[in-house]
């Protein structure tokens, strides 16, 4: 009698694959998730146990199952962008950067994670949520730098990932909105070198979070950033910045299926 061949982690992957692509559900609009105000950014990172470096491939790829299960489950009401921190970051190995309309759907769908096959493997490290919100100062610049600031940015191929939160003094909050938009417009200056190679983008987290701003950066040119922040770091504004990191979060961005196979070695 013919013996058949034990199925690989490959060939397992790939069915994988196929048996969501068969099943997936309408997705969430995440052009507009992305882009337009009042959507919710929630930032989640997570550590691997030290059990899930014991199991096996096969049970390893079984687990993994579940996260595009539970991925799968919500892409119609949120938007879920991974990133990989593992090898960048001594205290944590995966990032869940997550949209919604309403804070309750990511809050529902880290639950599901949490409670998957996969996710009790999971240690969470840290949770921010933010509000994305339309400028507040933009409308007090020039024209010129206005006209400057709709440069597209083109952070390049398999992009690194920098967060940053953000927490202002009250002496800033006691600033009128004139001295603060003065302020705010150096800051952009110092900004406008960078805008092709960094992408940027800004939510707020007053009253949400033990933050004021969570900051998310996109570039394949580390270098840019490094010199963005020291820029930054010279202006006016900065004086008023009281924490500034703690944690900075340092990643790669993948796609879901790249860190399944990541993760399943």
């Amino acid at each position: 009698m013919m013996i058949r061949p034990a199925v690989t982690a490959l060939t397992l992957l790939w069915l994988i694959g196929v048996y969501w692509a068969l099943h997936a559900q309408a997705a969430a609009d995440r052009e507009k998730f992305l882009t337009e105000p009042g959507i919710y950014g929630t930032f989640a990172v997570f550590a691997l146990n030290e059990e899930w470096a014991k199991q096996d491939p096969a049970t390893k790829i079984v687990r993994l199952t579940s996260l595009k299960g539970v991925v799968e489950q919500h892409r119609e009401h949120v938007v879920i962008d991974l990133y990989l921190l593992r090898g960048l970051s001594d205290h944590a190995d995966l990032m869940f950067r997550i949209h919604a309309a309403e804070l309750r759907e990511t809050q529902e769908f880290l639950l599901d994670l949490k409670s998957s096959q996969f996710g009790k493997h999971l240690k969470t490290v840290g949770v921010m949520h933010g509000l994305a919100k339309k400028p507040n100062y933009v409308p007090e610049f020039q024209d010129q730098m206005k006209a400057d600031l709709q440069a597209i940015s083109a952070p390049g191929q398999n992009p690194y990932v920098i967060v940053i939160p953000i927490r202002k003094s009250a002496e800033w909050w006691g600033l009128d909105q004139e001295k603060r938009a003065a302020m705010m417009q150096e800051h952009t200056a110092a900004t406008l070198p960078y805008l092709k190679t960094v992408k940027r983008k800004l939510y707020h987290s007053t009253g949400l979070d033990d933050l004021d701003f969570i900051t998310y950066f996109e570039t394949s040119k580390l270098e840019d950033f490094h010199n963005l922040v020291l820029s930054l770091e010279k202006v006016q504004e900065f004086r008023y910045t009281r924490r500034f990191g703690h944690p900075t979060i340092l990643g790669t961005m993948k796609s879901l299926d790249e860190i399944v196979e990541l993760l399943a070695q």
